[in-house]
């Protein structure tokens, strides 16, 4: 399946199935030699790799959330990051604007 959705992706897509998945390049090389030499396993046409025992469905998820949890919080960081420089930007501009307003006019002549 990941096989075919990676050959069908277009070149820009590719490497976000590979972010998707946390798999690498040579994976998906590896798994089209052994779908082209008929050595894939069962139905999802996913070969096990030598040493690793298959992940359950809910490990994948948990692994998935984990990541999107850390992705969240990296978002969340830089969104209170922005709010406090906008929160000084603002006093700042406001103490400016008031000292302006404040400053007797200068003669010119």
């Amino acid at each position: 399946m990941i096989v075919a959705e990676y050959e069908n992706a277009p070149n820009g897509e590719k490497g976000a199935i590979l972010r998707r998945e946390g798999l690498y390049s040579s994976h998906v090389i590896e798994w089209t030699r052994a779908r082209d030499a008929g050595a894939l396993s069962d139905a999802t046409n996913t070969p096990v790799p030598a040493g690793r025992p298959r992940k359950s469905a809910e490990q994948i998820e948990l692994e998935k959330l984990r990541r999107q949890n850390e992705k969240l919080k990296s978002e969340l960081t830089k969104t209170r990051m922005a709010l406090d420089i906008m929160g000084k930007a603002h006093a700042l501009l406001e103490g400016l604007s008031e000292s302006a307003e404040n400053e007797p006019p200068s003669k010119t002549s």
